[in-house]
């Protein structure tokens, strides 16, 4: 049905001039017209100006309606611009307080256009500009920022900055209506504690600086070898460093004590990956007899401005004092960047960038603060709290008559009833996650997990979407050789003996013939595609696959005194499958010194190497046939080069490299030039085994209501299998494979075709993936979010994170990304919950993560134990927090209803911070530590992970009528004296919070008993101190005793029974679990 619907719906002229004009309108009220600065998907093509009118459909329905019941396009959501008064409150007040930040900072850290530089071997004095100093600071704060940062931070939020407010109101004598520290001491241990904190955070910081920075290297002077420190170091210096000694600065490799004239480092801090990488020293200085001639040589180094990029760099080196003068060209191998570690020998460079212009610190980003879900639902709370509060107080005003300075009293009873918004809630919380994290890395059955964002674990808790990576994530990435295919036959796992014996017949042939055959020391070819086609045998093929695979790689083999460290094996040699790292190599001249030919090998992902070998009916047909199986597939091809075209090549690439602009792209032009019409020599396949446990991980977390996404940058077969064996897509499950598209009209059909299934996985590539987000961004992902299972494959990191933030925008939900490598790095950060795995590829995502596991299977009990347990008791905590609040301002509000609507306290002085430390605070913490269910429930029952409820209205309606009953039972029982009154209601509250706290609790812990009993005795004992506030005779009678026994009774009985019935009737799903 969806191929018969027209393309080209037809329409008169004065019809489509008209809609074109209608549309023209429409984009020029939306904003600016089409142009560079627009968003492609809204540009004014041709094809764009008949879909317009063509109807995408939004339900299934339309497939059997006339296409005027279709919903129409244009279905750009561009929203209209608010104007004036309406922008500002809406969030413009922000925007433009940002905007003037950014300009004053801009004013103030005017940064120094970044130059390309000529650096002098030894001379750093003749560097023609300053350069930053090479010390590295990663702390926040300086000691004229400390205070006002720490103050900034924490007052930017609606409820600390509230209790400032209600302060600072205190020093104005006709507003203050109690002691200053029952204000000032709850709000400074705040701040205390938060710049405790903070102080302690940035001293660490400054010792890992102070300590780094104090490092000492050796520099090569003309005097000799002097000890400076890491700080002290400057661009045009000569330094060495060590073996296993961190490279202080970006340099250029000139010397090393290794014959070879190279190097390895260790990259694993800079970039997260784990093997070591060669460098290369520059061949001029390499080749000088002594370490001191290098001052005895006039030459400069001519490096380009500091990038970002720490994959690629362009530079010369020029000795002047030779004659004719050499030129070198410099790449990335001969680099030496900071914050790398030298692997073997001794390095000596020069040199070119410093501190703030290294890589690594460019590469350092501050990443986004991310607050929890329940984080902003507690700030929106507190928000509705204080309309409350200011609407209790005009009910009071208003009763009153409005006599006198009313408001004045408006102001005094906003102080009164300020009590609604608790200070301690922030700080509850932030024990909370510091708990929960704690817990976390104590558990022992996910060993290895580490909480490096203690501000988000209950976020862990309420996910929708959770966002993989394929390999090393759910497969081990660890790669077994499985099949060498020929073209004609095929070798696998079982029959890798008979490969053995091809080797051993073809290299006994080639010595029977090393006494000289005419056929093997033919003249040179020419060129590989006009050779005459000679059947070869099946030895000698096996022999040529092999030895290219063999030859063609980047694993290179070290020897150190105890024997090998590193071995070159076939599957390391086909670990590399991104088109981008394809190996280049040219063999050297053939170990049989009867040929003549030079060989050039290369490797590659069949999509890149189809277009490159020679035609063949077997690539495309066996590539599929081994994705379908669940292998990675490289096709390995050769040519055969003449002399003259290789020494033609030579000088064309050497030219190519010495150019200072576009030398990439004349590098790959040069090369490009061999590409073409390559013998295709065989193609392999290796298995990424799936990791423990991924299996039932994955049915665990769609059981839990949570919907995964695998996005990976290998080939759709590849990924369609993967996602099969795992289980991401269950058996009773279709998949719809999402065709190529490359126009809106065929994005257009393709989405339709697709609305009419119902319950299967989607399957798409990348490049489909760009046109249907250039053109049907909402619809797509409208349509995306109702499959149980989504595989994006050929995805770019920045595809990934692009992906993470459509769901955000679009769904609204919590979405949580998990990889472990560092094209995952900002799929993580972009994430709401990030986790990485410590995996082959080193530990870059999980450095950059907020929660780091070492195995995918533990992904299941971080979210259903961990995750499910965190958000229930911080919701828990925060709700009693608020009721403690909410019960003590009803109080107040039946108090000074009573008493002629008058602005008094009804407690004051050390019984309102006793009450919201010593006498409560301990039992309430206490919450943290309780649990509905045990952990073996929660995995094995995942239902229960999306079983929440909203209880905040109930326990508003709690507070009313407790705080109610005990203000109105005091008032009732009370005798002669208002200090009664004070002594029976205060001492009720007291006690109704520590039974609140036990009629919530649903597993006992020790601790929480040690909390009830401790805040118990401390009121107890306090007693004998509150002479001020209570009549110490009166409290030790039998008439006090049950009198506050009563009140208590009545406030939390009915409660309990409520409880109780509720538990028989209606009973909660985990007590259903536990019983």
């Amino acid at each position: 049905m969806a191929d018969q619907i027209p393309l080209y719906p037809v329409r008169s002229a004065a019809a489509v001039a008209a809609a074109n004009r209608k549309r023209a309108a429409y984009f020029s009220a939306a904003g600016p017209g089409p142009g560079p600065d627009r968003p492609s998907r809204y540009q004014l093509e041709d094809e764009s100006a008949h879909l317009d009118e063509m109807p995408l459909m939004m339900s299934e329905e339309g497939f059997e309606n006339d296409e005027s019941d279709y919903h129409t396009l244009p279905r750009a959501r561009i929203t209209r611009r608010k104007r004036g008064l309406e922008w500002f409150v809406c969030g413009g007040w922000k925007f433009l307080c940002t905007s003037c930040c950014d300009w004053l900072i801009n004013i103030c850290q005017r940064k120094r256009e970044l130059k390309a530089r000529t650096v002098w071997l030894g001379c750093p004095e003749k560097c023609e500009e300053k350069h930053p100093r090479n010390s590295i600071k990663n702390q926040k704060y300086n000691i004229f920022t400390f205070i006002p940062g720490v103050l900034y931070e924490q007052f930017k939020f609606f409820l600390n900055l509230y209790f400032l407010i209600v302060s600072c109101s205190q020093f104005v004598p006709a507003l203050k209506i109690g002691y200053l520290y029952t204000y000032w001491a709850p709000l400074g241990f705040v701040l205390a504690v938060t710049i405790m904190r903070e102080a302690v955070d940035e001293f660490r910081r400054f010792q890992r600086d102070k300590e780094v920075n104090s490092q000492l290297y050796s520099k090569l002077t003309v005097r000799g070898k002097v000890q400076v420190k890491s700080s002290d170091i400057q661009v045009g210096d000569l330094i060495i460093v060590e073996k296993n000694q961190r490279i202080p600065s970006d340099m250029v490799f000139l010397r090393t004590s290794e014959k070879a004239g190279s190097c390895f480092i260790r990259t694993d801090q800079l970039d997260g990956e784990t093997d070591w990488k060669l460098k290369v020293a520059v061949s001029c200085t390499q080749r000088l007899p002594a370490l001191g001639d290098l001052f005895s040589i006039n030459a400069y180094v001519y490096a380009q401005k500091p990038q970002l990029d720490i994959h690629s760099f362009e530079g010369t080196f020029t000795r002047e004092d030779s004659d004719p003068p050499v030129h070198e060209s410099l790449s990335i191998e001969n680099t030496l960047w900071a914050s790398t570690v030298v692997a073997s020998g001794t390095v000596i460079g020069v040199v070119i960038y410093t501190g703030k212009e290294t890589r690594s610190v460019m590469n350092t980003s501050n990443p986004k603060n991310k607050v929890g879900l329940l984080d902003l639902e507690l700030n929106q709370l507190t928000k509705a709290l204080f309309l409350a509060l200011v609407a209790l107080s005009v009910v009071m005003v208003t009763l009153q008559g409005f006599a006198g300075p009313w408001y004045r009293s408006l102001f005094r009873f906003l102080l009164l009833f300020s009590y609604i918004i608790p200070i301690s809630l922030r700080v509850n919380l932030d024990m909370g996650k510091a708990a929960y994290g704690w817990m976390i890395m104590k558990d022992e059955h996910i060993p290895g997990t580490v909480v490096r964002t203690s501000t988000i674990p209950e976020e862990l808790g309420r996910l929708v979407y959770l966002l993989t990576d394929k390999t090393g994530t759910l497969t081990q990435n660890e790669m077994v050789f499985k099949r060498l295919h020929l073209g004609t036959v095929s070798y696998g796992t079982d029959t890798m003996d008979e490969i053995q014996n091809h080797l051993v017949n073809a290299y006994a042939q080639t010595q029977c013939q090393a006494g000289g055959s005419s056929t093997i020391s033919t003249p040179p070819r020419k060129a590989a595609s006009s050779a005459p086609k000679v059947r070869r045998s099946v030895s000698s093929r096996v022999h040529e696959a092999v030895k290219a695979v063999a030859l063609c790689h980047n694993v290179t083999p070290v020897y150190e005194a105890r024997g090998a460290a590193g071995e070159t094996e076939v599957a390391e040699a086909d670990q590399d499958f991104s088109d981008d790292n394809r190996t280049y190599q040219a063999s050297s001249p053939d170990e049989d010194e009867s040929t003549a030919e030079i060989t050039f090998y290369m490797k590659g992902a069949d999509v890149a190497m189809a277009s490159i070998v020679q035609y063949n009916d077997w690539l495309e047909e066996e590539c599929g046939n081994m994705a379908r199986e669940g292998l990675r597939t490289l096709v390995v091809a050769k040519r055969a080069l003449t002399e003259e075209q290789y020494q033609d090549f030579e000088s064309r690439y050497n030219q190519a490299k010495l150019s200072l602009h576009d030398r990439t792209l004349k590098v790959a032009a040069v090369v490009e030039s061999l590409e073409r019409e390559m013998e295709l020599l065989c193609l392999t396949g290796v298995e990424d085994q799936l990791q423990a446990d991924v299996r039932p991980t994955l049915e665990m977390l769609r059981n839990a209501g949570i919907k995964t996404w695998m996005l990976t940058g290998d080939k759709l077969e590849t990924a369609t299998c993967i996602a099969k064996s795992s289980h991401l897509v269950s058996r009773t499950q279709g998949t719809h494979v999402f065709r190529p598209v490359t126009s809106r009209g065929e994005a257009h059909l393709e989405l339709n075709a697709f609305r009419r299934k119902h319950d299967c996985a989607l399957v798409i590539p990348g490049d489909a993936l760009e046109v249907c987000l250039k053109y049907y961004e909402h619809e797509f992902v409208e349509l995306a979010c109702q499959c149980p299972a989504v595989v994006c494959c050929r995805c770019s990191p920045t595809q990934k994170a692009h992906i993470v933030k459509l769901l955000q925008q679009h769904t609204g939900r919590r979405t949580c990304a998990i990889g472990d490598g560092g094209n995952d790095v900002s799929m993580i950060q972009a994430a709401d919950c990030g986790i990485g795995i410590e995996g082959k590829e080193g530990r870059q995502a999980s450095l950059a993560a907020d929660f780091s596991i070492t195995r995918f299977k533990h992904v299941g009990r971080l979210l259903m134990v961990h995750g499910r347990s965190s958000y229930k008791r911080s919701a828990a905590l925060g709700q009693f927090v608020m009721h403690r609040g909410l019960i003590i301002s009803t109080m107040q509000a039946v108090f000074s209803s009573v008493f002629y609507f008058a602005s008094v306290p009804l407690y004051q002085g050390f019984l309102m911070v006793g009450y919201a430390t010593a006498y409560t605070m301990f039992p309430v913490f206490s919450l943290v530590l309780d649990q509905d269910v045990k952990p073996e429930m929660a995995m094995l029952y995942p239902e229960l992970y999306k079983d929440l409820t909203k209880t905040f209205l109930v326990w508003v309606l709690i507070s009313i009528y407790q705080g109610g009953i005990l203000m109105f039972g005091a008032l009732v029982l009370f005798e002669s004296e208002f200090v009664h009154v004070v002594a029976i209601s205060f001492t009720a509250l007291v006690l109704t919070e520590l039974l609140m706290v036990a009629l919530t609790v649903r597993t006992w812990h020790w601790l929480m008993v040690v909390a009830q009993l401790l805040s118990l005795g401390c009121y107890v004992a306090s007693l004998a101190f509150l002479n001020e506030y209570f009549d110490v005779a009166f409290i030790t009678t039998v008439t006090f005793v049950w009198k506050v026994s009563a009140i208590t009774v009545v406030s939390c009985l009915p409660l309990y029974v409520l409880k109780y019935l509720k538990r028989k009737l209606s009973p909660p799903s985990y007590s259903k679990l536990s019983s």
